[in-house]
């Protein structure tokens, strides 16, 4: 109890966090949703002082103020402060086992237990103030900083920042900014992905508002009135539970569609799209008023749709929960937005860099991961169109640095879903747990151009993706190289060089890449991989398919330009905390020699630019 009672306390006292008539910040995060909150946290953490300016009272955006507490994807991937935010939550409700409540997810929670825990991250953090239930109302450059005007109530403030993040759900800074960006769908000729549409469109995904439901019990009856407009036959096709990323028939199954985003305590994340409570609107370039006018269609349909499961399905005892949000009508704050504006970055993500990642080299950029398939939601809009996205299948990727920071605007770095990717990636980059480490992403980057007072385009990508390591996010997909390993970091490091590469595995909904750090290493595919990195190894052909040992690692290292003795590698061996003993016949596996590579050859500090070419 008296835990509880201290975290209320935190809690409510950030809620009336207000901001002078004029006040300065290093850092100023607009939008304290999944992006910004991690933006705020780890920039803080890095000794920034920094500002998030949140309109709800709420931390978390899509994973807790639109309702969307069911985590997809990265599960064997707990990189950085998502891994954080998601051992909280087996600290609270039990362990893993106690969120794998719904078959969507491997982590469903409540989502004022969402917000609850993050705003108890955020108050552990001095460098971190937050000022809930302020609007942003314009930003405009002053020499070499923004001043952003603010609305806390009916009480006008500015804000002078030396760094502004956009975290906002649709953009919405940016484009006042100045930044360019695009809206719906890219042409193929533009991108150069097959998969896309002959011309570009402004189609973007379908939203969704969701709506927790919870159990009453026997007998209750929480049927809400019949809404408007309502019509049993447009959900009739609803309890199709078949996969769509396979080829099957429709499998009906209502009780087995209930259970989809059952979260714990006997709740219901109602957010499903086979002829459920997904609806198209396309109100980016809308003013706030204009989107909230909009959006009470988006709530009505969805409400339509929680009729149906209650008087079409029986499902008379699930009625809207009444201890989730803070609203008049216990619906979330926000709605659940798929897509949004995509800002022209120093570096864009296309399908074709993350189905064929070694291809080229903008995986060497890499600062957050993702494992989710490409996964669009279109049904609601008969207009758009008819591509199979969820059968693009692609390994798990990372998200390029160049992503975050636009082009032709200083001063700003992008987060949340409105980076540098293109509408088919979108598909992917969009989900909570990459969203989560883009915004960790972005506060890094802020926090060491802020420390180094120079422009984020200026700072050396190889700085941030340290300083992510240094926090236990992944910079690469591996996902069989947990953060707790000894040697996370070294194989991350020598990962990012491409001097050792993963392979790639399209799988089911969760992707992978694998590092397989205990298979023997050949000579030739070390060689192969230094060739890349050294000059003197370009026309070197020594090397055969037989099993590395230390000593022709050693050779593989004079020639690399680097003398290291058998003598000097015992002296290390235990303090590389390298299992076994070290002999000159020894087989290296692919864990041992990134070890051995990270420590005595450092190709990780050469630089790449955005496009990951050495600099």
């Amino acid at each position: 109890m008296r835990n509880c009672t201290q975290l209320l306390i935190l809690v409510f006292s950030f809620i009336y966090t207000t901001v002078n008539a004029q006040t300065k910040t290093d850092l100023l995060v607009i939008g304290g949703g999944a992006s910004g909150t991690m933006a705020g946290i780890q920039a803080a953490r890095m000794g920034t002082n920094t500002l998030i300016i949140e309109e709800t009272t709420w931390l978390g955006g899509m994973l807790t103020s639109a309702g969307v507490s069911a985590i997809d994807g990265n599960n064997r991937m707990p990189s950085g402060l998502w891994g954080e935010f998601r051992s909280h939550l087996y600290t609270y409700y039990g362990g893993p086992a106690a969120v794998y409540t719904g078959w969507v997810s491997n982590c469903l929670f409540e989502p004022h237990v969402g917000n609850d825990i993050l705003k108890k991250m955020a108050a552990a953090e001095p460098k971190l103030q937050i000022a809930y239930q302020t609007k942003w109302q314009s930003i405009r450059r002053l020499d070499d900083r923004w001043e952003v005007t603010i609305l806390q109530g009916k009480k006008k403030s500015t804000i002078e920042a030396k760094l502004v993040i956009d975290a906002t759900e649709l953009g919405d800074v940016m484009a006042a900014a100045g930044a360019k960006y695009d809206i719906g769908m890219d042409s193929r000729d533009e991108t150069g992905e097959l998969q896309a549409p002959e011309k570009a469109n402004d189609i973007i995904q379908d939203l969704t508002y969701v709506v927790v439901l919870k159990d009453y019990g026997k007998g209750a009856n929480k049927t809400i009135p019949k809404p408007e407009g309502y019509n049993a036959a447009e959900f009739a096709k609803s309890c199709d539970v078949s996969d769509p990323a396979s080829f099957d028939s429709p499998d009906n199954n209502c009780h087995h569609m209930m259970q989809y985003g059952r979260l714990p305590n006997n709740k219901y994340m109602i957010n499903w799209p086979k002829s459920g409570n997904d609806f198209y609107l396309n109100i980016i370039e809308n003013t706030p008023t204009e989107r909230e006018q909009a959006l009470k269609a988006a709530k009505l349909h969805s409400l339509r749709f929680i009729y149906y499961l209650q008087a079409a399905l029986g499902y008379k005892h699930l009625g809207i929960a009444d201890d989730e949000f803070p609203t008049t009508d216990k619906l979330p704050m926000i709605p659940y937005h798929r897509e949004s504006r995509r800002v022209k970055g120093e570096a864009v993500l296309t399908v074709n860099e993350v189905s064929r990642p070694y291809e080229k080299t903008l995986y060497r950029t890499g600062v957050a991961v993702g494992d989710y398939t490409i996964d669009h939601h279109h049904e609601k809009n008969q207009a758009a169109p008819k591509i199979d996205f969820v059968k693009i299948r692609v390994p798990s990727y990372n998200v390029p640095l160049g992503s975050l920071i636009p082009k032709g605007v200083e001063g700003l770095i992008v987060a949340e879903k409105s980076i540098s990717v293109t509408n088919i990636v979108n598909g992917a980059t969009r989900l909570q747990p990459v969203v989560l480490g883009i915004g960790q992403a972005a506060g890094a980057l802020a926090a060491i151009s802020l420390q180094q007072n120079i422009q984020p385009r200026q700072v050396a990508i190889r700085s941030v993706q340290q300083a992510l390591l240094n926090a236990k996010a992944y910079i690469m997909p591996f996902i069989d190289v947990p953060a707790e390993s000894v040697h996370f970091a070294a194989i991350q490091r020598i990962g990012a060089t491409g001097i050792l590469k993963g392979t790639g595995v399209p799988y089911q909904w969760a992707n992978q890449t694998w590092f397989y750090p205990e298979k023997i290493i050949t000579r030739y595919e070390l060689a192969e991989g230094l060739r890349t990195y050294y000059a003197s190894l370009l026309n070197y052909w020594g090397a055969s398919g037989d099993p590395l040992t230390l000593q022709f690692l050693l050779e593989l290292f004079d020639k690399a330009g680097t003398k290291v003795t058998l003598q000097q590698v015992e002296a290390d061996w235990n303090k590389l905390a390298i299992a076994g003993k070290p002999a000159a016949t020894l087989e290296l596996n692919r864990s041992t020699t990134a070890v051995l590579i990270d420590y005595y050859l450092k190709p990780f500090q050469k630089g790449v630019d955005f496009s990951g070419q050495f600099n």
